[in-house]
């Protein structure tokens, strides 16, 4: 007989009222607005927030709020995008590059629905548009890099085969001197360089060797910074959550980076354009730093940083480190953030790869009880108004944030902390994982994009999905009469479902995956006019109306799961080996089955069975 259990009226009750309260944040629209971040050494505070809300003033935009969000940035509501365009070219004039302006949309969803989850389905930059940076990459720097590795393999290699050298230099002309102690073996140093570094071009006169490198050398190294940077960027923007991101190269040294639905954009740029790093080099202990830096004479193998705390005078204090890098980012394997177990300090935990390691132990095994020190570098970019042109240039940060003695070897696993925030060493953390930019990159161009297709054409695509919603719903009415009703509201049902899933997983709505849920939308109709049918043939077979009822659900159920599960597989399958719009289709698929299953099999027919179960002397039903 027809019947439904009181506990899947249970379940069918708690799915609805879930799929409406997380489907809800959709109907609140977003404000565009801008938001202030404070660079390393700033904060946010009251006295910014006016200062914020004066320059708007004078300057004529009209805000509907200023505030000091969760998470310590400021952010300020615009009524409209021009004057969000406005406000954003303002302030960061004013604030210069103490603070990150960046474009947003803020969201008008109350607190109480924040609170347990409640967040809106992100549109894609086809429906809705997003976040466009167009980024430049420094290729002197590049160049510069590779100078550098240079350098620090031949002192590495003269060191490690015992011939003495005084200096290793790169002149202005680009070439990279050697200079030997009078008691070195030239011929023994030059055999060894050619056989490392086959590919410089070396000349020797006496104690001296002079390397250049070969431009088409330079080139590819130029080349492939902006490659590594690419992938780089993609880490990056995975580690941020970023659904379907679009990264493009663009010319010979810029990339293209478009971000849909994200709503902190000022942690993507700062991710994004961040270089911050660390270095990890012995204290030299042979030298006074007060001295040097009074007399500005550094020891050849030194080189003078300052500590990130100020000393009692209020000035930074001075430290001598070695030249010679122990390990660099690029040498880590994991980095995780956390609290430092001797002070509760935030800190960053850090798992080098083999080479970085035992690099580590042997430097660490030669120098116990000596200091060890760790460099924080941070490239910062600065846009300057100069006669009126926008001049941008960059400033290099680079800060001794902690110095500890080494009282034992250390391996792969260790801890750095002297970290300002929690925030700080996350950062910190996701830029070690996400890897280190192989050259610079500076912020070329920002702005909100629109919809790629084009208003007119979403507004008419959205129009033409709702006729052909309602066209459904008015046949299922018309031709399947009661159950046409049950139909309609199981596939009310399923689409609630499908929105909340998304909104719930944060899911970024693009036209491919419209294009899934239509698509699921339809298969739910399918399985509908399944049992419908079924339900029909019974009746012609003579069947009573409640046992016909109970008899289609339960032959057509097979067939519904039959046909959903090669679906299912598909849609897994376009997930597993698909990318961008892919994907966001495939999701969608995977969602819509899944959620079309219970709507046409189990929902309507609870549905069915509060109609007519309790109607025992049924003598017919309006199919």
């Amino acid at each position: 007989m027809l019947e439904y259990a009181r506990w899947k009226y249970a379940v069918l009750l708690i799915v609805l009222l879930l799929s409406t309260l997380y489907a809800l944040p959709n109907v609140f629209p977003q404000d565009p607005s801008v938001q202030v971040t404070a660079n390393r050494g700033m904060q946010v505070d009251a006295a910014l927030e006016k200062r914020v809300e004066d320059l708007l003033r004078q300057a004529k935009v009209p805000v509907k709020s200023v505030e000091i969000v969760k998470g310590g940035n400021l952010l300020v509501r615009i009524p409209s995008p021009e004057a969000q365009t406005r406000a954003a070219d303002t302030l960061r004039e004013a604030l210069g590059s103490g603070y990150v302006v960046a474009l947003n949309l803020a969201s008008t969803v109350p607190d109480w629905l924040a609170a347990i989850g409640g967040k809106p389905m992100f549109l894609g930059l086809d429906l809705r548009g997003g976040v466009h940076f167009l980024m430049e990459v420094d290729k002197q720097a590049a160049v510069a890099k590779r100078y550098d590795s240079v350098m620090e393999s031949l002192r590495g290699l003269l060191r490690e085969n015992r011939v003495v050298y005084e200096s290793v230099e790169r002149r202005a002309d680009g070439a990279v001197v050697v200079t030997l102690a009078p008691s070195a073996d030239a011929a023994k140093a030059q055999a060894l360089i050619a056989a490392e570094q086959p590919a410089l071009q070396m000349e020797a006169a006496g104690n001296r060797i002079v390397l250049r490198i070969p431009q088409e050398e330079l080139d590819k190294a130029a080349r492939e910074a902006i490659e590594q940077n690419i992938g780089t960027l993609r880490n990056r923007i995975n580690e941020l959550g970023v659904a379907e991101p679009i990264i493009q190269r663009q010319g010979s040294d810029r990339v293209v980076v478009q971000l849909p639905g994200i709503q902190d954009t000022a942690q993507a740029k700062r991710i994004l354009g961040a270089t911050a790093t660390l270095e990890f080099r012995g204290v030299y202990e042979d030298g006074n730093p007060y001295d040097a830096l009074a007399t500005g004479s550094v020891p050849p193998d030194a080189k003078l940083y300052f500590r990130k705390e100020l000393g009692p005078d209020g000035k930074p204090i001075p430290v001598l480190l070695k030249k010679r890098v122990i390990v660099s980012g690029e040498q880590l394997e994991g980095a995780t953030s956390g609290r430092a177990q001797d002070d509760g300090s935030p800190a960053v935990f850090i798992q080098l790869n083999s080479a970085g390691g035992q690099r580590m132990f042997d430097y660490s095994s030669e120098n116990v009880g000596k200091g060890l020190a760790v460099v924080f570098i941070e490239r910062i970019p600065e846009v300057k108004m100069v006669d009126g042109r926008e001049v941008r240039t960059t400033r290099i940060s680079e800060q001794v944030i902690s110095i500890a003695t080494i009282r034992e070897p250390l391996g792969r696993n260790f801890q750095t902390s002297g970290l300002d925030s929690p925030k700080e060493a996350a950062d910190l953390a996701l830029l070690l994982r996400a890897g280190a930019l192989a050259a610079p990159m500076d912020f070329v161009e920002e702005r909100i994009v629109g919809p790629s297709l084009g208003a007119e054409n979403i507004e008419r695509g959205l129009t033409a999905v709702q006729y052909s919603f309602a066209f459904a719903l008015v046949f299922f009415l018309v031709y399947y009469r009661m159950f046409g009703v049950i139909t309609c509201l199981a596939l009310l049902l399923n689409l609630l479902m499908v929105v909340a899933l998304m909104s719930l997983l944060g899911f970024t709505l693009t036209l491919p995956g419209l294009a899934g849920i239509a698509l699921t939308v339809g298969m739910s109709v399918d399985a509908n006019v399944l049992i419908n049918e079924r339900i029909r043939e019974e009746l012609r077979a003579g069947m009573p109306p409640l046992a016909a009822i109970a008899t289609g659900y339960d032959k057509a159920s097979g067939t519904i799961a039959d046909a959903n599960i090669t679906a299912l597989l598909a849609g897994v399958a376009l997930f597993a080996f698909g990318t961008g719009p892919l994907k966001g289709f495939a999701v969608a698929l995977i969602l819509g089955i899944l959620t079309s299953m219970y709507t046409a099999v189990s929902a309507s027919r609870g549905i069915a069975t509060l109609v007519y179960g309790r109607r025992r002397k049924l003598k017919s039903i309006a199919i």
